[in-house]
């Protein structure tokens, strides 16, 4: 048979209608139905995966109902969210940074180690400690777009100089493998006021962290959708090469989004710095997993220009609603590593069957 053939439309196909009241559509144009328009956002799956671990702890941990608990479960998922909301813009825009655990803990200990051997104003430290978190990320940012070479492999490397660098010159420094206390110091009780106090809502008390978190998830939901650098980022993420074309600065774009990551590194330090008053350097080994995971749960994708903020507010949530409510319940806390596990490969299933879903005419 021809091609000719194949062209004729069949016998008696009816012409399609037409008029002024007749509104012709195609695959292309026709409008996708709610509920699959919904499930291309990339927080929705997690808001309901956040929303079914609430609901199974309310039932199997009653403690989880008390104001006071459920204070904890906030706190705990802000020390998360906050991270890694930068973590998730940075994976939007296709890189990702297997620094940030040990950053927070350089940031720290530079602050504390500065503002007590010299006998100086904290807010000195907590400035210096701003100035180095920055400079790491902007470090890694620059060998990225300088070399070419995968953030994986720079960021390990970061990770690894960052984790020998922390005990080193801290056991040089202090003689120990903690720095000292410096709650006693000129302009501490300031700037615990900022990075750890707390406050009373209906008599239970809420830590500052939390609302930090939901400022810091709002800003970033805002430059996602409503800033030219908003654009920029997914751009970056999907196609480096396309856009540059167009005009789109992505080496800017790359190396200010690692020194975000820094800025969160450097907020969470401060905030354990002024809840503790001390600085273990061998803590932060890890974590960096935790903001990864976090961010894949909510809906970010490890190829980049896909995801959201909000996404990795509820990613957060569902990692501290799981490891306090393990403890509520009375189970054995070394379960929180393996439901760790189940639930980013949940995510990353659900992720997958959400996008071929919202993509599906």
């Amino acid at each position: 048979m021809s091609m000719a053939q194949h062209a004729e439309p069949a016998v008696g196909t009816t012409p399609p209608a037409s008029g002024p009241g007749h509104k012709q559509t195609d695959g292309r144009t026709a409008r996708r139905p709610l509920a699959l328009r919904l499930l291309a956002r990339p927080e929705v799956g997690v808001f309901l995966g956040a929303a079914a671990v609430l609901v199974f702890f309310l039932i199997a941990a009653p403690a989880v109902r008390q104001g006071s608990s459920m204070a904890t479960i906030l706190y705990q998922s802000s020390t998360i969210g906050i991270m890694a909301l930068p973590v998730a813009l940075l994976m939007i825009g296709g890189e990702f940074d297997l620094s940030s655990g040990v950053a927070v803990i350089s940031s720290a200990l530079t602050a504390s180690m500065l503002s007590y051997q010299l006998t100086l104003n904290v807010w000195t430290g907590v400035i210096v400690g701003l100035a180095v978190s920055l400079g790491i990320g902007a470090f890694n940012g620059w060998m990225v777009v300088k070399t070419g070479l995968p953030s994986f492999l720079v960021t390990l490397g970061t990770f690894l100089i960052l984790q020998g660098v922390n005990l080193a010159v801290t056991k040089l420094v202090t003689g120990n493998v903690a720095t000292d206390d410096i709650s006693d110091m000129d302009g501490f009780s300031q700037a615990k006021k900022i990075f750890a106090s707390s406050f009373d809502v209906g008599g239970v008390q809420v830590k500052i962290t939390v609302v930090w978190w939901l400022v810091f998830a709002a800003l970033a939901t805002w430059v996602l959708l409503r800033t030219k650098y908003g654009n920029w980022i997914f751009a970056v993420g999907g196609n480096k090469e396309s856009a540059r074309a167009v005009g789109v600065p992505v080496k800017f774009t790359k190396i200010t989004l690692f020194m975000l990551v820094g800025f969160g590194a450097w907020f969470i330090g401060m905030h354990q710095l002024f809840s503790f008053n001390t600085v273990q350097s061998g803590e932060g080994v890890g974590q960096e997993l935790i903001y990864i995971a976090a961010a894949v749960i909510g809906g970010c994708l490890l190829t980049g220009g896909y995801g959201s903020a909000i996404g990795p507010v509820f990613g957060a949530f569902m990692f501290g609603m799981v490891q306090q409510g393990i403890v509520y319940a009375g189970w054995n806390p070394d379960w929180f590593k393996a439901f760790l596990g189940v639930m980013l490969l949940g995510a990353v299933l659900i992720n997958l069957w959400v996008q071929r879903t919202a993509t599906r005419r």
